[in-house]
């Protein structure tokens, strides 16, 4: 038997009745009743899209997926390399500018392609078309469904100019599985955004569509490599892309899998995308490349300094209270370190970090002038009789000196003169509350020392105001927030913000760093549980803390050690930013001590506290660190060894492990556990007069 097989007539059936129904303007399907059965004109207004989170500049920190499950961007024409437009016009749709919707050339070809060769050699769809299926989907694929998206296909040209079309495909376009448009595609596939495209990964950008699932890089990576290559040689053999730009994109590799989407600033892009609806486009102050730069910093030190150990960074813009990085974490996914906490919003003990602001209230008082005189000496409060961090007492000092080398008598003499409460309120001014424990009636001594919590964020916005010259403006992370920011009023007087200022410039930088660039503080909470540096200049404020998320206690980590060198490592990434401090303001008394009046000298109170002996013994014996119920981690140092540390009592101090002596006769107050075993354990310290401290602490 001679002629066409059976098989084959419903398909030439199909191809000759399309072509004959789509000749002269190309509709011939334009009766009443079946436009009424189509009903309005699908446009993609009702589209949704991802939320986005973008830089200052409009560069994406952070899509997030739609609540339908897509990842789907908004994307126009121009956001796209145009090399990869001409390629996709030239392989999808060559006649795109000049039809209005359906191009009866390209159905004429493909019915005649089918007819002649019995099956299916090139599609007649149009760019148009596509988007009219996109828009509309028919999955059944009948002929009445070709017909109907053909009748979308005018009806749509003759609603939107060929720009919005184009549009329209970008954003819709399938990519494999929840990915639609380039945008997304790009993204998902290379990393990238689609401004830059190589020649063959446009070339794959343009295959992908037609066959998206069979295609998929992250499933068949095979097969997407295949497609992209015919379409490159298509593309050659048509003059679209020269010999040597196809024979490069046919060896590129291609993409084997699908890559996470950009997550940096993931903390802020979190909270402001929480409420937002599909599309919402929340535009911040941060600098994109700064943000990243820093999040790898972060993340590095915190690896270094021991296992569980995380990080967090704020950087202001100090003209205008800008937040220019924020990083929350080490990794919004690190279980260990609890990367999907705001760390830089965590309350937290800022230890000697807010000693600045007790002098510089001292200072505005005329209490006392960066050069006067004053005792580092054993003092006592009631109860409470303050130590330095090293044990030992300095005599007569600068309030300069005190202040850079962060003695804690001193600071508390002055802060005993101005009044907690009044520091509190003080620091109200700047729009930061701190939260006193739940036991404390009222402010106390403490409070200078880090016996309130604070945030972060707080801390950076406290310091902003001293590097504003004691005026204080609030943070912003978006531009609208500026009409909701709270009217703040100022800190200091800008005399008394530029000597701390001053005194603050000449603290010993951490190893390796260069002094006298910044001003910047440090400090180390109660039982090594927060690390924290704070500085600023001409430009720019930066806050740094570094410790555990769950408050364990991290052996030996201070502010200096831990947090300085974070903080001086995020100026020197600033690159041009940088600016110095500014000068003294008019009318600041800058002198020496013998130059000063009488009064500012020396510092003397009306009434001294009563000085007690430091061979005494007075005070109960205790445990400074680690102390009871801490977790210590010890996988991440160099040795293995615990600092120990006691309070109070009277030496020689004999230090028990599970009742075995480790360290004995020892006169300092501090010393260190050598080789400690992993687990639970119960440490005791006796002093010279037989008292006992106890404290239950557990080894990782």
């Amino acid at each position: 038997m001679t002629g066409t097989p059976r098989s084959r007539w419903p398909l030439r059936l199909y191809a000759g009745l399309l072509t004959l129904g789509l000749l002269a303007n190309g509709i011939g399907f334009t009766a009443t009743e079946t436009l009424r059965r189509l009903g309005p004109v699908p446009l993609g207004k009702d589209l949704t899209f991802s939320t986005l989170v973008t830089d200052r500049d409009g560069k994406l920190l952070r899509p997030f997926i739609t609540h339908d499950g897509y990842w789907r961007l908004p994307v126009t024409a121009d956001d796209v390399d145009p090399r990869f437009l001409k390629m996709l016009i030239a392989y999808e749709d060559k006649r795109f500018y000049e039809h209005g919707g359906v191009d009866p050339q390209a159905l004429i070809r493909a019915g005649w392609q089918a007819l002649t060769s019995g099956h299916v050699v090139s599609g007649g769809s149009t760019l148009t078309m596509q988007v009219a299926r996109l828009l509309e989907p028919r999955p059944q694929r009948r002929l009445a469904d070709k017909i109907a998206e053909m009748i979308r296909a005018v009806q749509i040209e003759r609603r939107l100019s060929k720009r919005p079309i184009l549009d329209l495909y970008l954003r819709l376009a399938p990519y494999g599985g929840n990915i639609e448009g380039t945008r997304a595609a790009s993204l998902a596939y290379f990393g990238k955004e689609p401004k830059h495209l190589s020649t063959a990964e446009a070339a794959l950008l343009v295959a992908l569509p037609q066959a998206p699932e069979t295609r998929r890089p992250d499933r068949k990576p095979k097969l997407a490599a295949e497609a992209r290559n015919r379409v490159i040689v298509r593309l050659r053999n048509d003059g679209i892309i020269n010999a040597d730009q196809a024979e490069a994109a046919a060896i590129e590799s291609a993409p084997k899998g699908r890559l996470a989407f950009p997550m940096l600033a993931a903390h802020v892009a979190e909270r402001l995308a929480k409420s937002a609806p599909d599309g919402t486009v929340e535009q911040t102050t941060i600098a994109r490349d700064l943000q990243a730069s820093l999040e790898t910093l972060a993340r590095e030190r915190a690896l270094a300094i021991g296992s569980g150990v995380a990080a967090a960074i704020i950087v202001v813009d100090n003209d205008s209270g800008e937040v220019r990085a924020h990083v929350g974490g080490t990794g919004f996914f690190d279980m260990l370190r609890a990367g999907q906490m705001d760390l830089a919003q965590a309350l937290r003990s800022p230890g000697s970090t807010l000693k600045p602001f007790i002098y510089g209230l001292a200072f505005e008082d005329g209490v006392v002038h960066p050069e006067t005189l004053i005792d580092d000496r054993a003092i006592r409060y009631g109860a409470y009789a303050p130590e330095n961090f090293d044990d030992s007492f300095h005599g007569t000092v600068t309030v300069r000196t005190a202040l850079q080398q962060s003695l804690n008598v001193p600071a508390l003499q002055i802060l005993n003169t101005v009044g907690p409460d009044r520091l509190m309120a003080r620091i109200g001014n700047a729009g930061v509350k701190l939260v006193l424990p739940k036991d404390a009636a009222a402010p106390g001594l403490a409070v200078g020392l880090g016996g309130a919590g604070v945030r972060l964020t707080e801390l950076a916005a406290l310091y902003l105001s001293l590097a504003r010259g004691g005026d204080s403006k609030p943070l912003v992370w978006r531009l609208q927030d500026y009409d909701t920011a709270p009217k703040l009023r100022r800190l200091f007087e800008p005399n008394a913000a530029w000597m701390v200022s001053d005194v603050l410039k000449g603290a010993p930088a951490p190893t390796n760093a260069l002094s006298g660039q910044i001003a910047f503080k440090t400090g180390t909470s109660y039982g090594y549980r927060d690390a924290w540096s704070v500085g600023y200049d001409g430009a720019t404020t930066i806050a740094v803390w570094v410790g555990r998320p769950d408050g364990a206690a991290v052996s030996g980590i201070t502010g200096r050690t831990a947090a300085a060198p974070i903080l001086f490592e995020a100026f020197q990434r600033l690159g041009k930013a940088r600016k110095p401090l500014p000068p003294a303001p008019p009318g600041t008394v800058i002198a020496r001590t013998n130059e000063l009046p009488a009064a500012l000298q020396r510092f003397r109170p009306d009434s001294l506290p009563q000085i007690a002996s430091v061979t005494t013994g007075e005070g109960p014996l205790s445990i400074a660190f680690p102390p009871d119920g801490a977790r210590i981690d010890l996988s991440g140092a160099d040795t293995a060894s615990v600092s120990l540390k006691a309070y109070g009592g009277t030496p020689p101090f004999t230090w028990l492990v599970d009742g075995v002596p480790v360290a004995a006769h020892e006169f300092r107050r501090d010393t260190f556990w050598e080789e400690p075993g992993r687990g639970f354990a119960r440490l005791s310290v006796i002093d010279a007069k037989g008292q006992t401290a106890t404290a239950r602490i557990r080894l990782e």
